[in-house]
């Protein structure tokens, strides 16, 4: 006997935010070819980097679009996807953390590569468009902020643009100090301090990826408690082949054998421990297989 609950179409994620996205891709796209060119005519190393960090922009957000579109379109389309492409926004979440760890790495050498002999930067230029796209950066990460603490994929984007922030402010730094002592130095320090700035940021991200395609449980879900709360479901005896894990963004899933005293609970066992599960832990699909005692118990699997 079982039971299972759950409105997978909130498992969307990030489809309702999908317009802030495609603003945010747009502001940033025509952004980036701004900067690309103006960090090849001053020569400012921290201007590329920022142009690097508007690049991984572009191409996360464009990740995030398509692997929204593709979860919206894969609901009914193969009925052997099960759960559809929901798991597309996962994996375009780790893409984005290690193209942005890659390019963090590859501006950090650059950078340090000119401590030696720092050459000239044009200061003035370099100032005039730091400050355009710490304007558009700042744009782009209000229109994500509220997205991004409700889906992973929409998370990878907004910590992309978060870090293109930091990256503009610096540059900002760095031209002002540039134009008022002519100090070159200046230009590569700010670029190492960005890089050191947003890695742990997209490690942190990849680092939340791999836990939800590895089927480890929420961070904010403790098994233990879950197994508690079911036992103390009335008219349950007992719990086992528990398993709680992340399937997208904003959607946990759980599955569990339920021990019943008699047979005839078993539809009030299933909605109290439906119940339970959303209410306390906001787990919303739980396939809950219900044993009489007496019927004998499932024979364990070996993994």
């Amino acid at each position: 006997m079982g039971a299972g609950h759950g409105d997978l179409a909130m498992a969307a994620g990030g489809r309702r935010h999908a317009g802030r996205l495609w603003v945010a891709l747009g502001l940033l796209a025509a952004f980036m070819v701004v900067e690309a060119l103006a960090a090849w005519l001053t020569g400012s190393v921290a201007l590329f980097s920022d142009a690097s960090h508007v690049a991984t922009d572009v191409l996360g957000i464009g990740m995030a679009l398509a692997a929204i579109h593709a979860a919206a379109r894969a609901g009914g389309g193969k009925p052997h996807r099960t759960f559809g492409l929901y798991r597309l926004e996962v994996f375009a979440a780790l893409a984005n953390a290690v193209l942005l760890s890659a390019v963090a790495i590859v501006v950090l050498a650059e950078a340090v590569g000119r401590f030696g002999d720092p050459p000239e930067v044009k200061g003035g230029p370099m100032l005039v468009v730091a400050v355009g796209g710490l304007v558009i950066n700042l744009v782009a990460f209000g229109l994500l902020r509220t997205a991004a603490g409700e889906n992973l994929n929409v998370r990878g984007a907004y910590l992309e643009v978060l870090g293109d922030l930091l990256s503009s402010a610096g540059v900002i730094v760095a031209a002002g100090v540039i134009l008022v002592t002519d100090w070159w130095y200046a230009d590569p320090l700010i670029a190492v301090a960005v890089a050191v700035l947003i890695l742990p940021r997209t490690w942190s991200l990849g680092r939340a990826a791999v836990r939800v395609l590895l089927q480890a449980a929420p961070p904010h879900v403790a098994v233990p408690q879950v197994r508690e709360t079911l036992a103390a479901v009335p008219g349950v005896r007992d719990v086992h082949d528990l398993h709680v894990w992340t399937l997208t963004s904003g959607m946990e899933v759980a599955s569990a054998h339920l021990t019943i005293d008699r047979a005839d609970q078993l539809g009030e066992v299933l909605a109290c421990a439906r119940t339970a599960l959303r209410e306390r832990y906001g787990i919303t699909h739980a396939t809950l297989q219900v044993e009489p005692a007496g019927t004998g118990r499932c024979t364990p699997v070996g993994w």
